[in-house]
């Protein structure tokens, strides 16, 4: 019997699904195993720093497609920018839950007096309502107003790796590279916005 297999990218989705829970899959392997030291903080590391790397990949998606000519690869982007709310959900909900114990007169003393816990629940904050309207049937609602607020993508990725670099104490490579393809990525968009003014100003030849 003839096998129907579906279209490619469907079949580039579910790929995709199966990779963004490779990293859970890792820390849950990981922690099984009762290898790490301090299980809170090995828990913590890992869920922000694949927060930030989805998000970086996120934000990969459209010079990706603009440089390459594959248009297809924004129908990924959805699934991405979700995955990066999947696991800063799992990163928030172990600072309040194993390292706080849902205490809230801790938690509110953090927020207020640690700056890089205060960045950092400033950028999940902004991303809940993200993740919220991501569905088709808020996009046709929303319309013009969808593409304004999903612009909120860049202070949160921002924030995120001020949250990070404040989080460090000594060896700040890592926030650093993040730092860099942020900065990489955001450049290639003001180079782009600069390239459409420009023509603007100067009008047809």
């Amino acid at each position: 019997m003839r096998r129907h297999w579906p279209p490619a990218p469907a079949r580039l989705k579910a790929l995709l699904f199966a990779l963004c829970l490779l990293p859970l899959a890792s820390i849950v392997w990981r922690l099984l195993l009762g290898h790490q030291t301090n299980p809170v903080e090995f828990l913590t590391r890992e869920t922000g720093w694949w927060t930030l790397t989805m998000l970086m990949v996120t934000l990969a998606v459209t010079p990706l497609r603009r440089l390459s000519g594959w248009n297809a690869v924004i129908r990924l982007r959805r699934m991405l920018g979700l995955f990066a709310f999947f696991y800063v959900s799992l990163h928030f909900l172990t600072y309040l839950w194993l390292d706080q114990m849902f205490d809230p007169f801790t938690i509110a003393h953090d927020v207020v007096k640690r700056p890089f816990i205060t960045v950092g629940f400033a950028a999940f904050a902004m991303l809940v309502p993200l993740a919220l309207t991501s569905t088709d049937g808020w996009m046709r609602r929303l319309r013009r107003r969808w593409g304004q607020l999903h612009r909120l993508v860049y202070p949160i990725a921002i924030a995120g790796v001020v949250h990070f670099w404040w989080l460090v104490k000594a060896d700040i490579r890592e926030p650093a590279l993040f730092a860099a393809v942020l900065g990489l990525l955001l450049g290639v968009r003001l180079h782009w916005r600069w390239r459409r003014w420009r023509q603007s100003v100067a009008g047809p030849v």
